[in-house]
């Protein structure tokens, strides 16, 4: 049997993360397409090569041997073509737009899996405490630690997007301060009641509490809510855009506790400890969460995707924009009569392509050292 989970996890998460690299390499092939540059190859996975799908017409769609993501192969976007529907000779807006593309659909798929969870079915959470102060209206209703709020004046709140979605449930109470309002109470043994509770005064709530409980947290309550679509979509891109923060905030932690001790366990996953986290909470919590966790990795690929580091989608990007620029000043220079000796074409193509290299290399040795982490984690239960 664990053989067996063990076989689904992998699977599910070369599904889930491959699928999102390669809606990514969708985009870029799209935009491609729409701009008529020449699409050269379309793989699904990374060569070797499997088998060619189909070989019709001027572009090449292939399988390839290793399972997570895909690729899209332009003419000349190494720099070096004659082709008039090279990437190489297309205006630059054109070239960031190809570039951005991928970054986009990543987004674009965030937003459409969190709009879809929001319509169809929200994971709601219940507000669980473990303890209740004495002569406080929590105390007067007959409320014990342990129980769960489940809804406040038949209101229940989503868990979803973030770990701090309790706020929601406390400040709901304290928005009701000096109000009857009705509790949807559920004990630890299963059995829920409505319970009505006269909160504090809000001169009293804003320093004591509305309820008087301690140690409140937003817990899965096992229900789960829909929505109308356009309020799902509204709250579709509220949780895109609470993903890109908590994204955020997990590169800064990252960069520092890199500067403060490299040798300790950063804060984020990489690959292994990625496909223990998509096992988790497909076992523990069900289809639901882990179309969730799919929605805050595509927004996590769009983020990363798009910061300024060779070779990543941002980083030739500005590059780009850098050669641009570079060359906009030559010619203005040489226009007022100053002699400018620049780098050849081939100089500067070679140099392009040392970038992409050097942070390639880069990125390749950062994901041997947090899987490093990732393995010695699982296999040793804590830090290495």
């Amino acid at each position: 049997m664990a053989i067996l989970q063990g076989a689904i996890t992998i699977a599910l998460f070369i599904l889930i993360l491959g699928g999102l690299v390669v809606i990514h390499e969708v985009g870029h092939f799209l935009l491609a397409r729409l701009f008529g540059i020449r699409v050269l190859e379309f793989g699904i996975g990374f060569p070797p090569r499997a088998r060619i799908l189909r070989s019709g017409g001027e572009t090449l769609y292939t399988l390839n041997w290793l399972p997570i993501g895909g690729f899209v192969r332009l003419e000349g976007e190494d720099g070096e073509s004659g082709d008039p529907r090279s990437f190489a000779v297309q205006r630059l807006w054109k070239k960031l737009v190809v570039l951005v593309a991928g970054v986009g659909m990543n987004l674009a798929l965030a937003f459409v899996i969190f709009s879809g969870i929001a319509w169809l079915a929200a994971p709601q959470g219940g507000l669980v405490f473990s303890e209740v102060v004495a002569g406080s209206p929590a105390e007067a209703a007959g409320l014990r630690p342990g129980e769960t709020i489940l809804a406040i004046d038949g209101r229940s709140f989503d868990l979803f997007p973030s770990p701090d979605a309790g706020r929601a449930a406390i400040a709901a109470l304290r928005a009701k301060a000096g109000e009857t309002v009705t509790l949807t109470v559920e004990a630890e043994d299963g059995a829920v009641r409505q319970v009505q509770a006269t909160l504090r005064p809000p001169e009293v709530a804003d320093e004591k509490g509305a309820l008087g409980i301690r140690g409140a947290q937003l817990v899965f309550s096992g229900a789960y809510r829909g929505r109308d679509l356009g309020a799902a979509i509204g709250a579709g891109a509220a949780w895109t855009a609470a993903a890109f923060g908590l994204i955020l905030n997990g590169l800064a932690d990252l960069v520092g506790s890199i500067v403060a001790n490299p040798a300790q366990p950063p804060p984020v996953s990489g690959p292994v400890g990625i496909a223990v986290q998509v096992g988790d909470v497909f076992w523990q919590l069900g289809p639901i969460f882990t179309l969730y966790l799919a929605g805050l990795l595509s927004a996590n690929l769009a983020l990363v995707n798009v910061l300024p580091f060779p070779p990543l989608d941002g980083g030739r990007m500005l590059v780009l924009v850098l050669r641009a620029l570079l060359a906009t000043g030559g010619r203005a220079l040489r226009a007022a009569g100053v002699r400018v000796k620049g780098p050849s074409a081939e100089t500067a193509i070679s140099v392009e392509r040392l970038t992409y290299l050097v942070g390639f290399a880069f990125l390749f040795g950062f994901l041997i050292w947090i899987t490093y982490f990732d393995i010695a984690r699982q296999v040793g239960g804590g830090t290495p």
